[in-house]
């Protein structure tokens, strides 16, 4: 990941440091696909919990470059499984998720049992965020 200017840093995290709905593009066999998913920011990278086998899964498997974009912000990433949510590794930002999603998680749309319940995580390769006639490119 590029180094992102810190007063970009700062807006991104305002912005999206929180349960935010963004727009995922994958590709499969040249053809773009996007869905809205709930993300959360932290770090130069987006956090998404998903099912490992759900078509976006499939997609950056096959090809884990990624558009994202959301609220004058735009930008591509490589998609990274992490793997199980319940996973030992992924407990510091499992247990962040929880509490970022906590309006919704746990309603029965997510099953934290279920070892196909993952994390996906978009390392940021480069962007466009635009701030108060502000242009941010990193």
């Amino acid at each position: 990941m590029k180094t992102i200017n810190p007063e970009a840093e700062k807006i991104i995290i305002e912005r999206f440091g929180k349960d935010s709905v963004i727009a995922l593009s994958t590709i499969e066999n040249g053809v773009p696909y996007v869905r809205y998913v709930n993300a959360y920011y932290e770090n130069g990278a987006f956090y998404i919990i998903t099912y490992a086998r759900s078509n976006k899964i499939k997609h950056i498997e096959s090809n884990p470059i990624v558009a994202i974009a959301g609220d004058w912000f735009t930008a591509h990433g490589k998609g990274i499984n992490l793997g199980y949510f319940g996973k030992d590794e992924n407990y510091r930002i499992s247990e962040k998720l929880k509490t970022v999603f906590a309006e919704w998680v746990g309603n029965g749309h997510n099953d934290f049992d279920d070892e196909n319940t993952i994390i996906l995580c978009i390392e940021l390769t480069d962007g466009l965020l635009l701030s108060h006639g502000t242009k941010y490119e990193f």
